[in-house]
């Protein structure tokens, strides 16, 4: 029994891509250690429920990614069904959390005692069914028909309006960058990439105007306005205070475990949105040097996947993939640095969040799905096709023996 399951494991590590699991190791090891030393500050422990939400995520990767990505996405229309479900029900029955300066979102549901973030699981499944739509029209030569163009921009239009009705911008910022990547990956043209830009030119003045709530302008405000006692007393607060606890680490920082702002909580969200913060306080500009190193090379990885995709589907998968990881990474450093407006947006698999964790492995299976079977021709319609070879093939052998 062991020796079986040492075989099966050594033949999955000989298919699987080892460098992005060593990748996907470090960074997990890396951000557990972060999150232990930020569990010293409250009373929740942030480490313990990170290793059970990495777990889950671990187990769920290897099961995804022993199964084809085509035959998961050919249920594209459950998995729509799901998420359409999903989303609405949480805005209107999930967990609402309210903060200062009118900040409500409905974007929670309780599980077994604990919240679930429905839409982290959605943007999986949109990269799956968005995957599914561009590869139906590339292989029809539709995909730049200007009605087909339109549809695909409805597809992307429908979770992040769903986003919306949740009060989660952040997550409908993140849905937008999984379609711009994707799409363009695809060879959408690029004037209709330059119709889109110009119709969000259009559209902000409106939006500011009518669309975003006050204290999404006050922060949009205040990253240009830190250093007014006001701003960074009320508005621009955490991310003043992030900046801080990043420039105290200097170089090589005060110390994993030995961060003083880390200590007594001077940063609000630390385990979370400013997880950053934590590793220039702690382990300085070295620290912070090797987050934006190990995100980086994991998404030259995934790229390189797509590059070495056996079809057009798998490719897309990974562009969506990487466009979800890259949004994230540019928002969360770029608001900790208090050079982008805060959005609520996380550092993808350093920040504290078990839905959002459990998620982003369950796409890194996908990932190693599609790596697995890059050498393979299209395993769905191969079988069909061999089926109905030595189907042929045993009827002719059949019809020979009457004969003889």
């Amino acid at each position: 029994m062991i020796r079986q399951l040492l075989k099966s494991f050594v033949n999955y590590l000989r298919r699987a891509d080892i460098l992005l699991w060593l990748l996907l190791t470090a960074i997990a090891v890396y951000s557990l250690l972060l999150l232990k030393s930020v569990s010293r500050a409250t009373w929740e422990d942030y480490f313990r429920t990170q290793v059970l939400a990495v777990l889950i995520g671990l187990v769920g990767a290897v099961f995804i990614s022993m199964i084809d990505y085509m035959e998961i996405a050919n249920f594209w229309y459950l998995l729509a069904g799901i998420s359409i479900f999903l989303m609405i029900y949480t805005a209107l029955f999930g967990e609402e959390v309210t903060g200062g300066g009118g900040v409500e979102a409905r974007a929670w549901i309780n599980v077994a005692g604990r919240t679930f973030q429905t839409s982290e699981l959605v943007k999986i499944a949109f990269i799956l069914t968005f995957a599914k739509h561009l590869d139906v029209l590339q292989k029809r030569s539709m995909l730049n028909e200007p009605l087909q163009v339109i549809l695909l921009a409805c597809h992307a239009l429908v979770p992040m309006l769903l986003c919306e009705m949740q009060g989660d911008t952040g997550a409908a910022i993140v849905f937008f960058a999984i379609f711009v990547s994707m799409s363009f990956s695809a060879g959408i043209k690029l004037r209709y990439f330059a119709v889109l830009g110009g119709l969000i030119l259009i559209a902000l003045p409106l939006m500011w105007q009518f669309v975003m709530k006050d204290y999404q302008k006050r922060r949009f405000i205040a990253v240009f306005n830190l250093e007014n006692d006001s701003v960074r007393l009320d508005d621009g607060y955490q991310q003043y205070e992030g900046r801080i606890s990043i420039g105290s680490g200097q170089w090589a920082g005060q110390g994993l475990f030995q961060g003083r702002r880390v200590a007594s909580n001077s940063v609000p969200f630390q385990h979370s949105d400013y997880i950053f913060s934590v590793a220039g306080e702690e382990l300085g500009f070295i620290g912070c040097s090797l987050i934006i190193l190990l995100l980086a090379l994991f998404m030259f990885k995934v790229l390189h996947v797509a590059h070495s995709s056996r079809d057009e589907l798998g490719k897309y998968v990974c562009f969506g993939f990487f466009g979800m990881i890259a949004l994230q990474t540019i928002s969360n450093i770029g608001m900790c640095l208090a050079l982008l407006p805060a959005m609520g947006v996380t550092l993808p698999f350093f920040s504290a969040g078990g839905s959002s964790t459990a998620c982003l492995y369950w796409g890194f299976g996908l990932l190693q799905s599609v790596y697995m079977r890059r050498k393979e021709s299209d395993g769905f319609h191969l079988r069909r096709e061999l089926s109905s070879h030595f189907s042929q093939k045993s009827v002719r052998r059949m019809r020979e023996q009457r004969k003889a």
